[in-house]
């Protein structure tokens, strides 16, 4: 095989693996990105479901009602 034949497909198989590694590089980080959020939105809507939760609790409800009839 002639050497030139040789160097032209490997510097071809380099640039492939090259293009090929960087579009794994942006999929990754895109979807790394995409966790990122859901899992922020899971926490928004865990801490208002505490929140929610803490506001009804049966104790809580029957504080409040104790202290309206006391006024």
């Amino acid at each position: 095989m002639d050497v030139n034949i040789l160097v032209t497909l490997l510097t071809i198989a380099v640039i492939l693996l090259s293009v090929v590694i960087i579009a794994l590089l942006v999929v990754v980080t895109v979807v790394l990105i995409k966790v990122r959020q859901v899992v922020n939105n899971i926490d928004i809507v865990t801490r208002n479901l505490a929140s929610a939760t803490d506001w009804l609790s049966p104790v809580k409800v029957l504080n409040q009602v104790a202290k309206l009839f006391r006024k």
